[in-house]
């Protein structure tokens, strides 16, 4: 199996045990100990205010496993078509559909099994009917070209091990002036070598965090312009320590070094527009 796969497969093993942990009462993912796969832990908790809780099921929110709040930053507009890759149990989803109105449309993309089945118990008792979850890989999009006005996502594009296949695919999806909005972690200098190779640290998606000049670099790539990242949390030692607790590292001695290199961040980019003035077009 190759390393990707490797990647793939424990990160839908450990978020299908998260849903099932929110299926039965088990009170989400913050049953345990603070973890890379916990709610507890200091990227993941936090993330929504009571308003937006009030918005949707209980249950959402529970396995909510984000690193920010792109549903609040993303300025989503009421008729627009917005698509959250790796959409989980769904509040980003559902808070979208609020957002964007029954003129407007939110699909969720996720590839786990008990994630779509507790984000469809969700959609159901949120009442919402413009809301619609697709199975299927952040790398293969299920949806044709240009059909998307807004892409959003919460700390999933660094669990995937070929990031610059999902930016494709997620430009490919988008119409021409469309938006990229995520929330993602951004990793500042060297990080050691045993937090970028660890699969536990992947699914709390540390160990596959891009640089920022890598974000822009592979953004560019896959065609976006008006790229920018802005920073909303950067993560000290004692978060560090928090997170590392229980993974089977020193603790005190990795968080030391990481103070300060992981943040979160909002990445923001634009899919150009077609140009439409005479003669400007050679084709």
């Amino acid at each position: 199996m190759s390393a990707a796969n490797d990647v793939k497969e424990v990160v839908r093993e450990k978020y299908g045990q998260a849903a099932l942990r929110v299926k039965a009462g088990q009170g989400g993912c913050c049953s345990s100990a603070p973890s890379a796969t916990s709610c507890c832990d200091p990227i993941t908790s936090g993330l929504y205010d009571a308003g937006q809780a009030r918005e949707v099921p209980a249950d959402a929110l529970a396995a909510s496993l984000g690193c920010g709040n792109p549903t609040a930053l993303a300025e989503l507009k009421p008729g627009e078509t917005v698509l959250d890759l790796g959409s989980g149990g769904g509040i980003d989803v559902l808070l979208s559909a609020r957002r964007v109105g029954p003129t407007g449309k939110a699909y969720g993309l996720d590839m786990t099994d008990e994630m779509l089945s507790l984000a469809e118990e969700n959609r159901r008792n949120s009442g919402l009917t413009n809301v619609e979850f697709l199975k299927g890989e952040i790398e293969h999009i299920p949806l044709p070209d240009d059909s998307v006005d807004v892409i959003i996502s919460n700390c999933v594009i660094n669990l995937s091990a070929d990031k610059d296949k999902v930016l494709r695919e997620a430009f490919r999806v988008l119409k021409p002036g469309g938006r990229f909005a995520v929330s993602d972690v951004v990793v500042r200098g060297e990080v050691p070598a045993v937090i970028r190779k660890s699969m536990e640290l992947w699914v709390g998606c540390v160990a596959g965090a891009l640089s920022e000049s890598e974000y822009r670099s592979k953004l560019a790539s896959a065609g976006f312009g008006d790229i920018g990242i802005e920073v909303t949390r950067v993560y000290d030692r004692d978060d560090a320590r928090a997170f590392l607790a229980g993974e089977g590292f020193d603790s005190a001695a990795v968080a030391k070094e990481v103070d300060g290199k992981f943040v979160s961040a909002f990445v923001r980019a634009i899919k150009p527009a077609r140009c439409c003035a005479p003669g400007c077009c050679s084709g």
